[in-house]
């Protein structure tokens, strides 16, 4: 049974009409960076209560809690979310939950990060955090959007990059629209065809590389078929440990 507390509103922020930054305060357990939370909001007129899961922006020593979201068209918790005002009490899970931690990674030369759109929320909990990225020599980012008006965190990447002193590879890359100094197209088109490998002189194979999907389902669907016909990688489990950890974003 999910033990609910109150968090109240901090702050909130537009980025574009279907991108939403909230930052809470709430008195929450201690998560594991990669980790999401729950959010419930009661509807005032039918006091039904509403529901949804979301992974943490900020790394787990901060005192802000941070959600990078992206509200659905008709989507009745993004309707709620979208109507949220400062200092407003909602509800948070007191407990967070997921295995998309780098704890359920076994060590590895090389560990590559792909993440669509909002998705990039866990990585970057992750990455500022820095809590057992120490098993990885290197650590490769692959970040794509729709539209370079979606890439809200280039700023928070760019600054966690110099963090890593080289360790930290990123590349962002936009699909329907070409903008200079980032890549163009699909993140599996570019896979398929070894472009990124070939970019940065790194191979990608089952002996040195760990894989992190995470976003649009189509997407991770797509590069976990990729991976495991042309790469010959496997599904990361407890019990059968592979290269391929994933988690769908909705």
């Amino acid at each position: 049974m999910t033990l609910w507390v109150k968090a109240k509103v901090q702050k909130i922020k537009y980025w574009k009409k279907n991108l939403l930054y909230i930052s809470l305060k709430a008195p929450i357990d201690k998560f594991i960076a990669g980790q999401f939370s729950k959010i419930r909001i009661e509807n005032s007129y039918t006091h039904k209560k509403i529901q949804r899961a979301y992974s943490f922006v900020n790394p787990p020593q901060s005192n802000k809690i941070e959600f990078f979201i992206t509200l659905i068209k008709n989507g009745i918790m993004s309707k709620k979310l979208a109507s949220l005002k400062i200092k407003q009490e909602i509800l948070i899970s007191k407990k967070s939950y997921g295995f998309f931690t780098l704890k359920e990674i076994k060590p590895s030369k090389i560990l590559w990060m792909f993440s669509t759109g909002t998705a990039i929320g866990p990585y970057l909990s992750i990455l500022q955090e820095k809590n057992d990225t120490k098993k990885f020599k290197k650590i490769i980012l692959v970040h794509s959007v729709r539209y370079f008006s979606d890439l809200k965190y280039l700023k928070l990447i760019q600054n966690i990059k110099k963090t890593y002193q080289g360790k930290l590879i990123t590349i962002i890359t936009i699909s329907r629209e070409n903008k200079q100094h980032f890549y163009y197209g699909r993140i599996q088109k570019l896979l398929l065809n070894n472009k990124l490998e070939k970019d940065i002189s790194i191979n990608m194979n089952p002996k040195n590389s760990n894989i992190m999907l995470c976003g649009n389902p189509n997407m991770v669907e797509d590069l976990f078929k990729i991976l495991v016909k042309e790469k010959n990688m496997t599904k990361n489990l407890r019990k059968k440990p592979g290269n391929i950890t994933r988690e769908n974003y909705w």
